[in-house]
């Protein structure tokens, strides 16, 4: 089993939305067996609280399950436990990197880094109010990281 998550600040907006996108993702291609999709915040703000409602309209409109999402914090074992750690920007990269074990920090990196977007840290639109951008940006960064770990482990 691989496993991905998805971090941001409070786990409310971005990476739930990336949780939510790229499990639909996975599901979509048939890699639900294969592939095990989290999300978790750097911050204990929000923990045990359901997506912002921004984030849960945006996955309505695109037919994008949103269940059983609940906002929990990044812990240190995540480390170990995942494969794949996928920073939303350059502040949630440093408070990741920060908390794990020297060599836990390899498969860390961030979401928009697999993209040909200039910015590669993704607006959080708790303050933008513009889940449409994050989304779309979100999306593009989903495909190219499934195409990446479907690549690496020959799906």
């Amino acid at each position: 089993m691989i496993h991905v998550v998805f971090v941001c600040l409070g786990n409310i907006c971005r990476s739930p939305m990336a949780e939510a996108v790229f499990r639909h993702l996975v599901k979509e291609r048939g890699y639900e067996k294969k592939i095990k999709v989290d999300s978790a915040g750097t911050s204990n703000w929000h923990i045990n609280k359901r997506p912002h409602i921004g984030t849960l309209d945006k996955l309505e409109k695109y037919n994008i399950s949103s269940e059983n999402m609940y906002a929990r914090q990044f812990r240190k074992e995540d480390g170990k436990a995942f494969d794949y750690i996928v920073a939303m920007d350059q502040s949630n990269y440093d408070n990741i990197v920060s908390v794990l074990d020297p060599d836990d920090c390899s498969h860390v990196f961030k979401l928009l880094d697999l993209t040909e977007v200039e910015n590669k840290d993704v607006p959080d639109p708790y303050y933008t109010g513009d889940f449409e951008e994050t989304y779309q940006l979100v999306l593009d960064g989903s495909e190219r990281l499934l195409a990446k770990i479907i690549k690496e482990h020959q799906l």
